[in-house]
C-alpha cells in the first residue's frame, strides 16, 4: 500500500494541472478520501502561504478507476484580501469523477468557544481496529495500514442525547509526519472519509447495502497534528430513499475541536441479481 506522503504527492503538469497517482488497493474503486486530499494538495499549491484553507465542499460524480492516476485542473475563482477560492476539478479519462470548492482566509481573530470532547475510553485501552470481529472493520483497518485506528465498543460510546445513529474512532498515523501543517491538513482530508457513512449503518448491522460517499464538506477549526490521536465523533442524524447524512467532530486528545465533517452517502439496499 502506498504511504499517506507518496498518496499526497501530486505532480505538476502546468500552472493549474496536477496529477495524483494511482495506489494500489483491495478496494473496488478509488477511496474518497485519496480523491479529495490529492485536489486539496493541488488548490493548495496555487495559493499563497499567508492563506490557510478553512473549508472545502466537494461532489463525488463518478467511482474512480484504481489502476489510474487522478488529473486535477484548478480554477482561480478568487484572490482577495482577505479570502482565496479555489474550485478542483478531478478527471479520469475525460470524465470529472469529483469536483470541489476550497475557502482560503489569511489569519485573523474573533469570538471564540467550541463543543466539549465526548468522555470515551482512552485510545490505548482500546483493541486495534484490524483485529475487530466485524469482517469490514478488520479489512478497512488493514486497507488504512498506515494508521492505528481503535473503535470504542458500542457500550462505551458517549451518546449525543436523541441521536439516531452514532459511533466514535479514534486514530493517528503510525509514523511521525512532516512538520508541514498543510500536510497534517490533507492527510486529515483523507482519513476524515473514514469510515464516516458507517455510522449510518449502527441500527442496522444486519442489512446489506451498496455504500459510497456522494458529498464532503469538511471545516478546519484549530491546528492539529495528524499522527498525534484523533477522536472522530460521528452521528447520523437521518437515513431514508437510499441515501444517509452523517456528520462527523474531530477532536484532539486535549480536547479541543479541530475540524468538523458532513457527508451524504448512498445506503440504499443491495439489488438481486
Amino acid at each position: 500500500m502506498a504511504t499517506i506522503e507518496e498518496i499526497l504527492e501530486v505532480e505538476r503538469l502546468e500552472k493549474n494541472i496536477f496529477r495524483g497517482i494511482a495506489t494500489e488497493t483491495t478496494l473496488p474503486r478509488t477511496f474518497g478520501g485519496q480523491v479529495a486530499g490529492q485536489a486539496l494538495v493541488a488548490a493548495v499549491r496555487t495559493v499563497d502561504p499567508q492563506f490557510a484553507v478553512h473549508s472545502l465542499h466537494g461532489y463525488f460524480l463518478r467511482p474512480g478507476n484504481t489502476t489510474m492516476p487522478i488529473v486535477y485542473l484548478v480554477d482561480r475563482i478568487r484572490d482577495g484580501r482577505s479570502f482565496v477560492t479555489r474550485r478542483v476539478s478531478a478527471v479520469q479519462d475525460g470524465q470529472a469523477i469529483f469536483t470541489m470548492s476550497a475557502s482560503f482566509q489569511v489569519s485573523e481573530s474573533g469570538i471564540e468557544h467550541h463543543d466539549a470532547m465526548p468522555v470515551v475510553p482512552p485510545p490505548d485501552n482500546l483493541p486495534l481496529a484490524r483485529d475487530s470481529d466485524d469482517p469490514e472493520i478488520a479489512w478497512l483497518a488493514r486497507e488504512w495500514s498506515d494508521w492505528d485506528i481503535r473503535m470504542v465498543g458500542d457500550g462505551e460510546v458517549d451518546r449525543r442525547r436523541g441521536a439516531a445513529a452514532q459511533q466514535q474512532v479514534w486514530f493517528r498515523s503510525r509514523k511521525t509526519l512532516p512538520d508541514d501543517p498543510v500536510f497534517h491538513v490533507c492527510a486529515l482530508t483523507y482519513m476524515s472519509d473514514m469510515t464516516l457513512i458507517g455510522s449510518a449503518m449502527t441500527p442496522h448491522k444486519d442489512v446489506h447495502i451498496n455504500g459510497a460517499s456522494l458529498d464532503h464538506a469538511l471545516w478546519f477549526l484549530r491546528p492539529f497534528r495528524a499522527d498525534e490521536w484523533l477522536l472522530y465523533d460521528q452521528t447520523s442524524p437521518s437515513a431514508g430513499f437510499g441515501r444517509a447524512v452523517a456528520q462527523g467532530r474531530i477532536f484532539d486528545r486535549a480536547g479541543n475541536l479541530v475540524a468538523a465533517v458532513v457527508q451524504e452517502g448512498l445506503t440504499r439496499f443491495l439489488r438481486a441479481e
